[in-house]
């Protein structure tokens, strides 16, 4: 274990950590708010820590994935408690698990809060709360990776380490660019909606809010009710764009370099939209009686289809009033997620797709057991060490998601809200059923379900091995 790299690597993080606190310093000034200080001298602990640990660069760059996935669920665990200093010195939040928490749940992209009230925080700590979800959606990992002059294998580790999906290709030949070409396609995007939002006569400080959940994939707004008090053409708006958040990256850049073909060719993202589609349409019919028109239901299943398969979780309705079906169906689309390569969490599309298939194929050896049949997917045939880590990916999921339901057992609540709970934290999502609905929030549980859930979230995020290494002893041994 090279521990001089990882505390370097560490220690950059810190000295981003610090850039992005800037922006909240500058909201404060603009507002006039006390909160700023608590921002301010975090801001110069982190870069406190950023120069102890930067002076001197270590001699051994040797970096395996062992120390890349160790590196990043580090970077993970110290920005969200750096992330969570803010709340506790400004009063805003003053219990620590409470403030962890509500920063994991940022950086982590879930939108899971243990607020009842989000008015009673300052445009201040609004502000951070939504960037943390800007801030994590792509990762900061993968920033640090395209802005710092850094060189050698552990670029494409941490990458690895860092981005959701079954894997991590390149773009481009050089990883920089490619970190590069991701953020940039990422700002885009983030600045286009914030301006059609502006459009629809939105205050620029909530177009900002809404477009940070939006890009981020979690769901964090200006208000308490979400995204229920704004205009239809704002919500069709942060409908549009949560589904494009949803998509794999490698798209836009098919779409930018003109390879029109392969970009709509992309298998994933047509299961993607078939999935859409017809639980929009499936739940629009269940649901049509309750709204005054077609035309209404249409629009907030929609809605809702796109924030929950996109791990969004912004809301326009109590969903948790919907018909048992409707609410099966929005289960389902929580365990699927959006596609790899994007800011959505969940299982993902790809990974749905391949077990079917393989699925199916077992089926074809059962009745033609000489028969040969090869799986493919993207045109690609699917590798046995795909399979395999498609397989272990699953087995460690289903682990840590009973080991998490029978842990918060303890507050004794009811099953639906703790199955959901756990559903929410482990696939980034933010909103369940029953107590952690969406008028509903995570206030109500113990600490140690707190912490429980705060590991979900943040094992959900890397794709549970960073997370589950850290406590395997060998991986700590030199």
């Amino acid at each position: 274990m090279n521990y001089a790299m990882i505390r370097y690597i560490l220690a950059c993080v810190m000295g981003f950590e610090a850039i992005f606190l800037t922006l909240p310093c500058l909201v404060a000034i603009i507002y006039q708010e006390q909160a700023g200080w608590a921002f301010f001298f975090t801001l110069l602990l982190c870069g406190f820590f950023w120069f102890l640990g930067t002076r001197k660069k270590p001699k051994n760059t040797v970096f395996f994935a062992r120390e890349g996935f160790v590196a990043v669920a580090l970077s993970w665990i110290l920005l969200s408690i750096m992330g969570a200093i803010p709340f506790l010195l400004s009063g805003e939040i003053p219990d620590f698990i409470d403030a962890f928490f509500e920063a994991v749940s940022g950086f982590t992209t879930t939108g899971a809060s243990v607020l009842e009230d989000v008015s009673t925080l300052s445009y201040t700590s609004i502000f951070w709360r939504s960037f943390t979800l800007w801030i994590g959606g792509m990762g900061v990992l993968v920033f640090m990776v395209a802005i710092l002059p850094l060189s050698g294998s552990y670029n494409i580790l941490l990458m690895k380490a860092e981005s959701p999906g079954p894997s991590v290709g390149k773009f481009v030949p050089r990883i920089k660019t490619t970190a590069k070409l991701l953020y940039g396609i990422y700002f885009c995007l983030t600045v286009i909606q914030v301006f059609l939002l502006l459009l629809g006569d939105m205050p620029l400080f909530d177009a900002l809010i809404i477009s940070f959940g939006t890009a981020g994939t979690g769901g964090f707004g200006a208000t308490t009710n979400s995204l229920e008090g704004y205009s239809m053409y704002i919500q069709s708006v942060t409908i549009v764009f949560m589904i494009l958040f949803g998509i794999n990256f490698n798209v836009y850049y098919l779409l930018l370099v003109k390879k029109w073909k392969q970009a709509i060719r992309c298998e994933e993202m047509r299961y993607y939209f078939m999935i859409i589609v017809f639980t929009i349409i499936v739940i629009t019919m269940n649901i049509h009686s309750m709204f005054s028109s077609w035309l209404s239901a249409f629009h907030h299943a929609a809605f809702q289809v796109t924030s929950i398969i996109t791990t969004t979780a912004y809301s326009t309705v109590d969903f948790d009033q919907w018909p048992a079906f409707s609410k099966e169906l929005l289960i389902v689309l929580m365990f699927i997620g959006s596609c790899a390569g994007s800011t959505g969490g969940g299982i993902k599309v790809s990974r749905f797709a391949i077990i079917v298939k393989t699925f199916f194929k077992e089926m074809y050896q059962i009745i033609h057991p000489k028969g040969v049949k090869i799986i493919r997917f993207e045109g690609k045939k699917v590798e046995h060490n795909v399979l395999r880590s498609i397989n272990t990916y699953f087995a460690g999921y289903i682990l840590v998601f009973v080991s998490s339901i029978v842990m918060i057992g303890l507050n004794d609540f009811d099953l639906i809200t703790n199955f959901t709970a756990v559903i929410a934290a482990l696939n980034n999502i933010g909103a369940g059923l029953e107590l952690v609905g969406p008028t509903g929030n995570f206030g109500d549980f113990s600490v140690l379900s707190k912490f429980v859930l705060s590991f979900d979230m943040l094992a959900g995020r890397l794709e549970l091995f960073p997370m589950l290494l850290l406590f395997v002893p060998s991986t700590w041994k030199k």
